[in-house]
């Protein structure tokens, strides 16, 4: 049974390499990002149901007697994750009441009822909850935010329903559950995930759930064995874009020129190979010779990203600052701006992070200093939270 005094986390993702490539059947390359989302769920006595999201400053409230006749949409004693079915989801948009203005607070309210609806339905019984999640992910640049999400909501709410063991004991600080357990929360946070984007391809709530990094091919996902934790800078440039325009842009090239086109694809699966086999040996036995093959690999993709027509000038001008400090970097995920990852090697002198950072933060953009190839979901003591996290759950 669910324990005041813990909390969960889950990471973010960045592709690494395969960006577009992938929607034309190639291999891409997707690792977890040590910016996390953090969850703490209190049980509460009062027969109420509360959702806190102080990242987009939404405070939710309802009793569970306002909830059960919602189960009638569910179910009873589901084997396992079940697809929301479009009329579940429009019952409950229809109780949420979504609307233009307040269109996230919607979406999240109605990803949290549909698993804490359909989890508890196995036993009918409604839980009286507080759920507080907080993230240092931004949300809509493409890195996984909303699957963080999900997969925190999944672990937290199978625990305290009892579907699946809680893994801390007396002393720890961390903990994580069984495979068996974490392929349960992944599943449902799966679900989650197709209550939000209406069609996800289950990338990034694996990568969330397991950590490190996977291999994603024709829906395929294939963890990696080993993979070391890698230094990055990960910068936002904050300029709006369109997945389904970039991607369109890519498939009119592609159909254009195919003698052109097939080729540079062809050569980013070879790169996500390439960079896949470089992680699974740099985990067996690190070494600085890896990395001058990492950053290599990095510039040819990127320059691979600028011809196929997803390249931007934002990004460009990360490039170009950050290799003036000796430094490679790439965009990530949907490209037309959104975020860029920069290569840090371990013993980058933290004067030339310090600079690189200031540099970009000129530009008016976002930086970080974080690792990928983190752990996947995690659950903690709320003594073990980042120091971050502990004042904004505290201040609620």
């Amino acid at each position: 049974m669910w324990s005041e005094a813990w909390a969960v986390s889950a990471p973010g993702k960045v592709i690494l390499h395969g960006e577009h490539a992938v929607v034309h059947g190639k291999v891409a390359l997707a690792v977890a990002l040590n910016l996390r989302t953090f969850l703490r769920m209190t049980l509460r006595n009062d027969g109420k149901v509360l959702l806190q999201l102080p990242n987009i400053g939404a405070r939710l409230c309802w009793q569970t007697s306002e909830l059960r006749p919602l189960l009638v949409a569910f179910p009873a004693d589901p084997a396992d994750s079940q697809q929301p079915s479009p009329e579940q989801v429009a019952k409950l948009k229809e109780f949420v009441g979504t609307t233009e203005s307040a269109a996230a607070h919607s979406t999240a309210a109605v990803a949290f009822l549909y698993l804490y609806l359909a989890i508890a339905s196995k036993d009918r019984v409604l839980p009286s909850v507080g759920i507080s999640v907080w993230s240092e992910l931004p949300t809509g640049a493409g890195l996984g935010s909303s699957a963080a999400y999900s997969v925190c909501l999944a672990g937290a709410l199978l625990s305290a329903c009892g579907v699946i063991r809680c893994p801390l004991r007396d002393g720890q600080s961390q903990a994580r559950w069984t495979e068996d357990e974490m392929s349960r929360i992944n599943s449902w946070a799966f679900q989650g995930e197709q209550v939000i984007h209406g069609n996800a391809s289950g990338v990034d709530n694996a990568v969330s759930t397991w950590g490190g990094a996977l291999r994603y091919q024709s829906g395929k996902i294939t963890p990696l064995k080993k993979v070391p934790t890698l230094r990055i800078l990960l910068t936002n440039t904050k300029i709006p874009r369109s997945t389904k325009v970039l991607v369109a842009g890519v498939k009119d090239k592609l159909l254009k020129f195919p003698a052109i086109m097939e080729p540079v694809l062809s050569s980013i699966d070879a790169i996500s190979q390439e960079c896949g086999s470089v992680l699974e040996a740099m985990a067996d036995g690190p070494s600085q010779d890896h990395y001058p093959v990492l950053e290599e690999l990095i510039d040819i993709n990127q320059h691979h990203l600028s011809v196929i027509g997803v390249g931007h000038p934002s990004l460009d001008r990360v490039c170009q600052l950050t290799a003036e400090r000796g430094l490679h970097s790439k965009l990530t995920g949907a490209g037309g701006g959104g975020c860029a990852i920069t290569l840090l090697r371990p013993d980058t002198a933290p004067s030339v992070v310090g600079a690189a950072i200031g540099d970009l933060s000129s530009c008016g953009f976002e930086c970080w200093e974080t690792d990928i190839g983190a752990p996947g979901i995690l659950v903690h003591s709320l003594s073990s939270l980042k120091a971050e996290a502990l004042e904004v759950f505290s201040g609620m």
